[in-house]
């Protein structure tokens, strides 16, 4: 089991002082910034866009991996390059052209992402695992933060490596939603390799223990 990177999920975070929050995540010791963008149409909510991932990259050396939950992803791929996004990642269910997309990604100099919600099947990934840096596994229903992991995505979460492992690419696993101290490493076993947390980490007392727990966390099993 490696060594996973943790991207704290500012969807958590005061956003009265964001600035302050990402600071204090990066000295305790984060590896990337996690950023939901939302419509209100692919998922029920409004969150944030291009302009708040511009304010974050003054704030922050660390990478912007920037999350898009929306429905009409390729108009806005030049918007978050320009804004200083590392990587961006769309959904499967909202790409007609996935392959374009990924492409068009990867021309604006940012590392190309793809995501699935919980119902959405893994055979979609198929034809796109060599051109992707990264697979972004929902392990909640996306749209809102501190919901409760969903077990069955575990599996999914095995599925996906070996079709990783069978692949000619080598993206990052990454999963996201309800990730606690205390599932961290059936999740890991299961293959991922990039943690997102957000109350876990933003409402913990102690970031720097919770994201070293995250790190190593020892013989702790889904409860």
């Amino acid at each position: 089991m490696t060594t996973p990177l943790i991207a704290p999920s500012i969807l958590s975070a005061d956003f009265a002082r964001l600035a302050d929050a990402v600071q204090q995540v990066e000295a305790a010791g984060a590896d990337w910034i996690h950023v939901d963008v939302m419509d209100g149409h692919f998922v029920p909510n409004l969150t944030v866009g291009p302009p708040m991932v511009e304010a974050l990259r003054k704030v922050t050396a660390l990478p912007l991996d920037v999350h898009l939950m929306i429905t009409n992803p390729d108009e806005f791929i030049p918007e978050f390059a320009k804004a200083g996004a590392d990587i961006l990642t769309v959904h499967v269910e909202t790409c007609p052209h996935l392959h374009r997309t990924i492409q068009a990604i990867k021309e604006q100099k940012m590392k190309a992402g793809v995501s699935l919600n919980p119902s959405t099947s893994c055979t979609t990934l198929e034809h796109i695992l060599g051109d992707v840096d990264l697979v972004l596994v929902m392990s909640v229903n996306p749209g809102f933060g501190g919901q409760r992991f969903i077990n069955s995505t575990l599996e999914k979460i095995r599925r996906i490596q070996t079709m990783i492992t069978a692949s000619t690419g080598s993206p990052h696993l990454e999963v996201d939603g309800g990730i606690t101290i205390h599932n961290v490493a059936s999740v890991l076993q299961a293959g991922a390799n990039v943690l997102v947390a957000g109350s876990a980490i933003f409402g913990s007392s102690n970031m720097s223990d919770t994201i070293r727990q995250m790190r190593s966390p020892g013989q702790t099993v889904i409860i």
